[in-house]
């Protein structure tokens, strides 16, 4: 009777033990899969933690660590800016964050100066007198044209199609952009859009445009309504 109750201890031990090894298998599978998702150095990683904190999405500390808060943070970034929500920085996402997961070349260095400043010339020539997240929200909708597939897929593309903006039309987007404006198109291009996706806005003081009336309208900043 004693070795029958020690057979079926032991059996139960072993079945215990085994159990146990395959959810510590598991989660340490997961685990690697979660290191290999989110394969930042750990100053990237401050710098994804420091953007969001800056724009309200993340709350902990800056600290290098992709944990849990920093996860749910980029989660609700994602959200926000109608991005895959999977909580993971892939390329889609650092981009909107402005940031690169790789060393740029002097090239594409230069060509994010250029766009930069285009894009400055052309929030200071529509949106100088606007509040300052009306001048980011005008950056953000050039922007959210150029990942349309509707529009141009680059931001000299979107802002010298013919009669896409007056500024263009009437000359003023040659004028010298201030540093608010510089500014504005810097926040846009980090991710903020104030306007959710927005691919147009007008002032209805100003518009004659019986079409652009009949956007669904997302948000007033200003003078301006922008509508998808």
């Amino acid at each position: 009777m004693n070795k029958k109750i020690i057979a079926l201890l032991c059996l139960a031990f072993a079945l215990t033990f085994s159990i146990t090894g395959i959810k510590l298998t598991q989660n340490n599978f997961e685990g690697e899969k979660f290191e290999v998702a989110h394969s930042l150095t750990t100053s990237q990683i401050k710098t994804v933690q420091t953007k969001l904190k800056r724009w309200g999405y993340y709350t902990g500390n800056v600290d290098g660590i992709f944990g849990p808060k920093t996860r749910e943070a980029v989660k609700y970034f994602q959200r926000k800016n109608r991005l895959a929500v999977d909580g993971i920085v892939g390329p889609n996402t650092a981009r909107a964050l402005g940031m690169s997961l790789i060393s740029s070349s002097s090239s594409s260095s230069s060509q994010s100066s250029s766009d930069l400043y285009l894009l400055a010339k052309c929030v200071y020539a529509e949106a100088r007198g606007e509040p300052y997240e009306g001048q980011v929200a005008v950056a953000a909708v050039i922007l959210n044209r150029v990942e349309s597939a509707s529009f141009p897929n680059t931001i000299s593309g979107v802002i010298y199609q013919p009669g896409a903006f007056t500024a263009v039309s009437d000359g003023q987007i040659n004028l010298t952009p201030n540093d608010t404006a510089y500014k504005a198109a810097q926040d846009a291009l980090n991710g903020w859009d104030p306007t959710y996706g927005c691919l147009y806005y007008y002032n209805p003081a100003t518009a004659t445009s019986s079409w652009i009336w009949s956007r669904q309208t997302v948000v007033t900043i200003g003078k301006h309504v922008f509508a998808l």
